[in-house]
């Protein structure tokens, strides 16, 4: 099950003003604007499609699977490290996304960036 995808984009205004537009009839709105680099977009309270600026254009994409628990994340990462993943965030909390955010972040053989994340808190 996903849980939320990121695109690169390179104008953050141009693309917020078009994801405005484009989403809305679908009932998906913005609901974070994070300066001049992001924006999520979803159905409140929950973004699940993400654009973010980039410098230049981004090997792959970013997408991250839910997980049910902290277990699961630690296994999503060790298998996916013996799999030929490369490290891009060991599992832990990411308290900059929210208190609970426990996720763990592999590069797959393509450079694109696998997630696996859970919203509980700590068992």
């Amino acid at each position: 099950m996903l849980d939320h995808v990121t695109i690169g984009i390179s104008d953050i205004e141009r693309s917020r003003t078009f994801y405005d537009a484009a989403l809305r009839p679908l009932g998906i709105t913005r609901l974070y604007a994070e300066g001049a680099e992001f924006a999520g977009y979803g159905v409140r309270p929950k973004a699940f499609f993400w654009i973010g600026r980039r410098a230049t254009p981004q090997t792959g994409a970013h997408i991250a699977f839910t997980a049910n628990d902290r277990v699961t994340v630690d296994r999503f990462y060790d298998d996916a490290i013996k799999a030929g993943g490369r490290d891009n965030g060991r599992p832990g909390i990411r308290p900059h996304y929210h208190a609970n955010y426990y996720g763990a972040f592999v590069l797959d053989p393509d450079g694109h960036n696998i997630e696996a994340v859970c919203h509980a808190p700590q068992d």
